[in-house]
């Protein structure tokens, strides 16, 4: 391929920078991720949140519609975007946490399985021929040095977070989690605050309320799905459920 791209060429080679520093594949990308379902990640002294809206058609099992995965028991992931690139990147993630505690015998750091992902991804931003994963993840975990959650980008970028969210609905999570998140929050108060976010990220859209909700406690640094059950209880505490 030729150093310099003919005009107009710069959004079709990934490998390419427009005269203005910018990789337009990654842009696409990441526009992919920003109009995909809102998911959040909020940490606590006493644990991490995961959520996500899911959004379900009228003939679809509700079974095989997930935003919420597990990594390994101490660590969870929630995604927007693409989930078939995100299905080959979370495999990657439980092989990874597989080996280091095969490994080390101890199970693998929130930050070094959110690190190996985020290499696969900036992988796909250098090579001719392919194309950056059209998703982010957010993983939320416990390990030996506490509780934490990381953001992903598609270029390969990740950053650590008290609280945060991607997809359609971000901009009003993000407000939300602005005024009300406390570092101080109970692990009870951090899930109602993630189903309170949800609820009016998907209101904002006049979109159904069906929100999911996972969470790593520190006491048993093992990751649990709430029923649908638990989070309705949880939307008709907050006064949100019809």
């Amino acid at each position: 391929m030729s150093v310099f791209a003919a005009p107009g060429a710069y959004d079709r080679a990934i490998t390419v920078f427009s005269p203005d520093g910018r990789l337009f594949q990654v842009e696409y990308a990441m526009e992919l991720v920003n109009r995909g379902a809102t998911i959040l990640g909020i940490q606590c002294a006493e644990g991490v949140v995961l959520g996500s809206e899911e959004n379900i058609e009228p003939l679809e099992d509700a079974g095989y519609s997930w935003k919420l995965f597990k990594i390994d028991e101490h660590v969870g992931v929630a995604i927007v975007g693409l989930s078939s690139d995100a299905r080959v990147l979370i495999d990657q993630a439980r092989i990874y946490a597989q080996s280091n505690k095969l490994t080390y015998d101890e199970p693998i750091d929130v930050e070094v399985v959110t690190k190996r992902i985020c290499d696969i991804q900036q992988m796909y931003t250098q090579h001719a021929g392919v194309r950056p994963f059209g998703v982010s993840l957010i993983f939320g975990g416990v390990d030996k040095t506490g509780t934490h959650v990381f953001g992903t980008h598609p270029s390969g970028t990740y950053r650590g977070y008290k609280a945060t969210a991607l997809g359609a609905g971000r901009e009003v999570v993000l407000a939300m989690l602005k005024e009300e998140y406390r570092e101080d929050m109970s692990l009870e108060n951090t899930i109602k605050l993630a189903v309170k976010c949800l609820h009016k990220a998907l209101e904002a859209r006049q979109l159904p309320p069906r929100i999911k909700i996972a969470v790593v406690p520190t006491k048993t640094k093992k990751m649990e799905m709430l029923t649908d059950e638990a989070v309705e209880g949880y939307l008709k505490e907050l006064g949100l459920s019809k």
